[in-house]
């Protein structure tokens, strides 16, 4: 009962297609064409650009249709990014749609679709010719006319005919049904061999970003601990060999310098508790991602908008990865955006965490290597996730991480 309500289901699609399908790759074609020819004007670039749009728009309803239509698991269409900062950002982005192969087939199998669509609606007519002429027998007349034809046959023959038209418009039609799905299903379900690729080359890259994450937190904490505590112990031992020389010659100026000491150690503390905190976040893993991510916003020196939306917790190394992007991005506004607001969204999605932090500063940041979005990248390949960044000159930057929320 399910294979023939999928069955029927197909021969819909079919006869959807069949009537709007080539008509849409048409005017994609006739875009594309039209701005070929006139690539010498800014004209030409917009229609090339709306073509490109229209191949992804087509590849991405391919891709839900076959999907939804047999429960296939076929991968969606991404509109894969670009890690430019400058004005040829978004024409980066366009020639990435049209250099998808993933696109192509899509497009393929949605031109194919539109095609067998198009034979199923001259074959269903057949269908409809048959039933009266097999029962026109049932009448009184000698000779019966074929429907939409001026040809009339003896009465004797039109239930031989009229079963042949019907038998011809179901075979044709329910033959065009299978042809379809195997069609789309070869070209958008990748077959065992690129399955096992595209895996193996996906935990290549997370343990590829979890060595260079982990080196990165290295560097960091490294860095934290001999700028920042390792010269204020320093101080403060200095100031304590001053103080004993001084206890018996000037004993108020030894009390004075303890006194030093005592608060530079109090520094001293705070600073390791910040590194700690760079470590390990207590509060995200007792509280979760919104209530860390409002202590950082509430630490921050420029006024933070927080908006979480969070329906459920996801694994701790998805989220710590998401903390870290956000911290980081505020961080980085903070020194060098010369923000004055800064915008922090996050949402749980069906089967992802994602983020985005937005300033309103002056933008020009990229990614560098050994830098710090290039450590959060790391990071958050290293579960799974993708990092963006958008940041084109006079601003607003934008890092948005996605990563599954169980990784």
């Amino acid at each position: 009962m399910q294979r023939f309500g999928t069955l029927l289901a197909t021969i819909a699609h079919l006869v959807v297609l069949g009537s709007i399908g080539l008509p849409i790759l048409g005017a994609i074609v006739t875009l594309a064409a039209v701005g070929t020819g006139l690539l010498i004007v800014v004209i030409g670039v917009l229609l090339i650009a709306l073509a490109l749009l229209g191949m992804f728009g087509v590849a991405w309803f391919e891709r839900e249709r076959v999907a939804a239509l047999y429960g296939a698991p076929i991968p969606r269409a991404v509109l894969r990014g670009s890690h430019r900062t400058d004005w040829l950002r978004p024409w980066h982005r366009l020639v990435r749609i049209a250099a998808d192969g993933h696109h192509w087939r899509a497009i393929l199998s949605f031109a194919l679709a539109s095609l067998f669509g198009a034979f199923a609606l001259m074959l269903l007519p057949l269908v409809g010719l048959g039933i009266p002429l097999a029962l026109a027998v049932l009448g009184d007349a000698e000779r019966v006319r074929i429907p939409l034809t001026s040809i009339a046959v003896p009465v004797e023959w039109s239930p031989l005919l009229g079963l042949l038209a019907l038998a011809a418009g179901i075979a044709g039609t329910v033959g065009l049904a299978i042809a379809h799905r195997n069609v789309t299903l070869g070209l958008l379900v990748p077959d065992e061999r690129e399955q096992l690729e595209a895996q193996a080359r996906q935990e290549r890259e997370r343990r590829e970003g979890v060595a260079q994450a982990a080196d990165y937190d290295r560097t960091r904490i490294e860095r934290d601990l001999h700028d920042g505590v390792q010269p204020r112990l320093v101080s403060i031992a200095m100031q304590l060999g001053m103080a004993r020389d001084r206890i018996e010659s000037d004993p108020e100026g030894a009390k004075r310098l303890i006194d030093e000491a005592h608060a530079s150690s109090k520094n001293a503390v705070t600073e390791l508790r910040q590194v700690a905190r760079g470590i390990h976040v207590a509060v995200l893993d007792d509280r979760g991602l919104d209530a860390a991510v409002s202590a950082l916003a509430a630490r921050s020196a420029i006024p933070v908008e927080v908006d979480a939306r969070l329906d459920r917790r996801c694994s701790r190394e998805s989220e710590t990865a998401v903390y870290f992007a956000i911290a980081e991005g505020i961080t980085n506004a903070q020194k060098h955006a010369r923000a004055s607001r800064i915008r922090v969204a996050i949402r749980t999605r069906e089967q992802s965490l994602w983020a985005r932090v937005e300033d309103d500063g002056v933008g020009g940041a990229v990614r560098q290597p050994g830098g710090g979005i290039d450590g959060l990248a790391s990071r958050v390949a290293g579960v799974g996730g993708t990092l963006t960044l958008s940041s084109p000159a006079g601003g607003p930057t934008a890092i948005e991480v996605d990563v599954p929320c169980a990784s």
